[in-house]
């Protein structure tokens, strides 16, 4: 006899079929209740929130909660393998608010170290390392490049 399909509300196949267009995507609660509202769709923010932790529970989805004061972020984990099948860290830039999925070999000897030399397991989905991000540096470039320019000008 085979496993049931969880049951979906119309609401919960909605909310489902946004988070698979923006798979890798990491949302707030509060950017899907944007997203149906700027469609026009009426979702109420306790449906997402309540559908949004029923989708973690079945697996659908990945929960992150990056700091006490953010809020948390949702991720459609698809139906292919992905990053929480093996470890998996993040980085948040601290000009933009990005978060970056890490994956990176060295990070994982990092926590295998740990836990061999130290008896401390890390918990790869709530790891974030916080810095600077690509875009925000490259920003920051620019405008240094355009200070020194106006500097040599004058």
């Amino acid at each position: 006899m085979g496993t049931k399909a969880p049951y979906q509300t119309k609401q919960m196949k909605q909310i489902l079929a946004y988070l698979q267009t923006i798979e890798g995507t990491h949302v707030t609660a509060a950017d899907v209740c944007s997203y149906f509202k700027e469609q026009g769709i009426n979702v109420g923010t306790t449906t997402v929130y309540r559908n949004l932790e029923k989708m973690v529970e079945q697996g659908l989805v990945a929960k992150y909660n990056v700091d006490g004061t953010s809020s948390a972020c949702f991720e459609y984990l698809g139906a292919e393998e992905h990053c929480h099948k093996i470890s998996c860290f993040h980085c948040k830039c601290e000009k933009c608010g990005k978060l970056i999925h890490l994956h990176c070999e060295d990070v994982v000897k990092l926590e295998q170290h740990l836990m061999d030399s130290h008896g401390f397991r890390m918990d790869p989905c709530r790891t974030v390392f916080y810095g600077i991000c690509e875009e925000c540096r490259g920003l920051e470039d620019d405008k240094k490049e355009t200070e020194t320019v106006h500097i040599r000008a004058k």
